[in-house]
């Protein structure tokens, strides 16, 4: 059961963090900068409402069926999607809190460079997650 969960977290939270990578992000950045800053900051108050959880059900869900089985491959699973809440702590949120700012002039090339930043560290949340949910499908599935 707690198999089942973590993959349900984690292939939840890989498919919106794809989704904002791939689709959200590019489509707010061709709208240009000042629009881009504008949304960023309820899509990413509403994506951290959503996220966060995702990301810690599926870890912890995840670290105890590994636990439970004694599988150490859920538990490299289980550590790759707990590793987006350190990396967005740690690395994205200056870039978030930056963007977040209302100093910031939206126009300037700071915003865009900052929302560039912003894609590509994002990525790096869409990849561990992914490759997380493809872990844990293949235990769920029954692959060694």
């Amino acid at each position: 059961m707690l198999l089942i969960l973590a993959t349900l977290a984690a292939g939840l939270f890989a498919g919106a963090a794809i989704y904002i990578s791939a689709v959200e992000h590019p489509a707010r950045l061709a709208c240009g900068p000042e629009l881009a800053v504008r949304e960023f900051a309820p899509s990413y108050h509403r994506a951290t409402l959503m996220q966060a959880p995702l990301a810690l059900v599926g870890c912890a869900a995840g670290i105890v069926a590994g636990w439970q089985r004694s599988d150490l491959v859920l538990f490299l699973a289980a550590t790759l999607l707990g590793a987006v809440v350190p990396f967005t702590l740690a690395i994205m949120l200056p870039t978030n809190k930056r963007l977040l700012n209302p100093a910031l002039d939206a126009r300037s090339p700071a915003a865009l460079e900052l929302l560039v930043r912003w894609g590509r560290l994002h990525a790096v949340r869409s990849v561990l997650g992914g490759a997380s949910f493809v872990i844990f499908l293949a235990r769920a599935l029954g692959s060694p």
